[in-house]
């Protein structure tokens, strides 16, 4: 047992020990560790998805770190006042941790690195959420970056740090009370939904590695033609891990580019979906009002739908418009806690230009409903597709989402995956559906398939004539 005071390393959306920056530091001192995760507020804001996903994550990591003598000590309430109390109980000499980027973490880290410092507890944030810092990427006029494709080029060609191996001794700490995840149930908010879900969820370090390897080893040299076939396995799918840290961004990045360095071309494309995600953050960090206001104040004047429980919004919640490609994304996310990033902007695109409802209703629901969620992406993701956000798809691009489906979907495979109605022999993850839904929603799957709430040319016209009225 060292003699050494130990060091609280505060995990929050990095459950992993390999490429951990604040846990590295912490072993290398010497010190005893000890982690610590906590249930404050930010946490019981969370959806009934990610929240469910945070449980399932956090039940791995805790073994995770069990194998290297490490306890996680799980404890209830606001940071500083937890912090304060461990410190006190374990004479810990200082706090470490991983940088968020959001408005709310930031405030609340911000307090409680001056708290400590303040009463002489060290106190360090470390990267390793994102390759680049926010506030390091810089136009050549010092301001931030607006458009994607110039973000791309300047970044593109800088070194991202090497990953981090795991630690692999550490002295062991004394053993400190703990909640359980039994007594959090992180997961009840979810239900039934959430035996569904657990069926396609890859949880833990271990499966996040094992996803990259074999997406790079079997997918990306194929990543361009197949990342838009959502009835195929052509994405990486680590985006349930990244948005827990259950990967960095960094190991896929060097796991990228040593596969574009061996000859596969598409590999760039992957790099790029990386940087896509780097650039949200960037955007968040400067103009964090992109996270519940419209990022161009000109949308501010548009008359949006801002009722959630509009008939219209109530079937493009249940999977019902009508419409083939939005009903099979939105029951993709209901079985899978995700949803394939074609169906993401076909449904958005729906939701706010075919039923001129406000982003922000969508961007409530995919709090609530993804697995994956993360603030800077969604955010983004959701005023993209409305036209309103910054790099935005132009207002007057409404996606037809009968002929997106004819060019991504021929063969009907994403609509037969996920649609049970109207088949004489539904496929068992179509059926599924119905198991993940609220029972309230009194669906079941020998309904007749409905009608479109609003055709794709009929919604089109709608909103190119909402659109000019208000003067776009």
């Amino acid at each position: 047992m060292s003699t050494q005071k130990p060091i609280l390393v505060w995990f929050r959306r990095d459950l992993r020990v390999s490429d951990h920056p604040a846990l590295h530091a912490a072993a290398q001192s010497g010190a005893p560790v000890i982690a610590v995760f906590i249930k404050d507020e930010q946490v019981e804001r969370l959806g009934a998805a990610p929240k469910w996903r945070l449980g399932k994550a956090l039940g791995v990591f805790e073994k995770t770190l069990n194998d290297l003598n490490i306890q996680l000590v799980l404890r209830s309430g606001p940071a500083l006042e937890v912090l304060q109390a461990l410190i006190k109980q374990t004479d810990a000499q200082a706090v470490y941790w991983s940088r968020l980027y959001d408005p709310s973490s930031v405030a609340r880290d911000t307090d409680v690195k001056s708290s400590l410092r303040a009463q002489n507890v060290e106190a360090r944030s470390f990267g390793g959420h994102l390759m680049f810092e926010p506030w390091s990427v810089e136009t050549k006029t010092g301001g931030m970056y607006k458009v994607y494709t110039p973000f791309w080029r300047s970044v593109k060609d800088r070194e991202v740090e090497v990953p981090l191996p795991a630690p692999s001794q550490i002295a062991k700490s004394e053993a400190v009370k703990s909640d359980t995840l039994q007594e959090w149930a992180l997961g009840a908010a979810m239900r039934r939904g959430g035996a569904i879900v657990e069926r396609h969820a890859q949880v833990g370090e271990r499966a996040a590695q094992d996803r990259l390897a074999e997406f790079i080893d079997n997918d990306v040299a194929d990543y361009v033609q197949m990342r838009d076939i959502p009835s195929t396995r052509g994405t990486s799918g680590l985006s349930e891990n990244l948005a827990l840290g259950e990967i960095s961004p960094h190991q896929c990045w060097h796991a990228g580019m040593r596969a574009l360095h061996e000859g596969s071309a598409d590999a760039e494309v992957f790099l790029k979906e990386l940087v896509w995600r780097e650039f949200a953050y960037h955007l968040m960090h400067h103009t964090p009002h992109i996270l519940d206001s419209n990022w161009k104040p000109d949308w501010d004047k548009f008359k949006w739908n801002t009722d959630a429980s509009h008939p219209d919004v109530i079937a493009w919640k249940q999977g019902r418009t009508g419409i083939e490609f939005v009903d099979a994304a939105m029951r993709e996310m209901y079985v899978t806690g995700k949803m394939h990033n074609r169906g993401r902007m076909i449904v958005a695109s729906y939701l706010t230009k075919h039923l001129l409802t406000h982003w922000k209703v969508g961007q409530a629901w995919f709090d609530e409903c993804l697995t994956d969620w993360d603030p800077a992406s969604n955010a983004m993701g959701w005023q993209w597709a409305a036209g309103s956000g910054p790099d935005a798809s132009p207002y007057f691009r409404v996606f037809n989402p009968v002929t997106q489906l004819d060019k991504f979907d021929r063969d009907r495979g994403y609509v037969r995956a996920w649609i049970a109605e109207g088949h004489g022999n539904p496929s068992e993850t179509s059926l599924s559906f119905f198991d993940a839904i609220p029972e309230s929603w009194s669906l079941t799957p020998d309904a007749s398939y409905p009608q479109p709430v609003v055709d794709a040319a009929t919604g089109r016209q709608r909103a190119l004539d909402a659109y000019q009225a208000r003067g776009f």
